[in-house]
């Protein structure tokens, strides 16, 4: 990722992709499981469903609690405003109407495997970070850079676990041919 100079305002994106050698319906296995997502991430810490759901649907909603060594802990609540199984998931955090980010899996079946993208928005609604941006205003632009780049990198180890059980899953269902 490289400098661009973005404030919170400006709603600053990442996103991060990667082929996988397996099929859009393992692959969508993996990332639908959000209760996984806690073992492929050094700030998530866990995922629970809320009213009495156990998977993703639209309007479905979980609470992810985190944690961060300068941020500390916090716990949000998300909204699934996209759901296409085996090709989409996204969630919008806290407010579906303006929500502090928005995080989205899209899936593409290419070359007999899946193209795997997470993508992320920061805002437009404050979060955790805006206390940090109100107490170093004049930090701003690199406070959000230093925290997008922890967003990119996490999100790449997010694709790499993701690869790896999704390729598993893949030569598991093939051998039991």
């Amino acid at each position: 990722m490289e400098w661009t100079g973005a404030r919170y305002a400006d709603r600053p994106t990442v996103e991060v992709h990667t082929w996988i050698a397996a099929s859009p319906a393992q692959v969508w296995a993996v990332v639908s499981e959000i209760e996984l997502m806690p073992r492929m991430s050094a700030e998530l810490q866990s995922v629970q469903w809320l009213d009495g759901r156990s998977g993703p649907a639209l309007g479905a909603r979980f609470v992810g609690r985190s944690k961060h060594e300068a941020l500390g802990e916090w716990a949000t609540t998300s909204h699934i405003v996209e759901y296409e199984p085996q090709r989409r998931l996204a969630w919008a955090v806290e407010d579906p109407q303006h929500p502090t980010a928005l995080w989205r899996f899209t899936l593409e079946p290419q070359n007999g495997g899946t193209l795997l993208r997470e993508w992320m928005q920061m805002g437009p609604a404050r979060s955790g970070l805006s206390f940090a941006i109100d107490r170093m205003p004049d930090k701003e632009q690199k406070i959000v850079f230093v925290r997008m780049r922890e967003f990119e990198a996490n999100m790449a180890f997010t694709l790499q676990e993701t690869k790896k059980l999704a390729e598993s899953a893949q030569a598991a269902a093939e051998a039991a041919v």
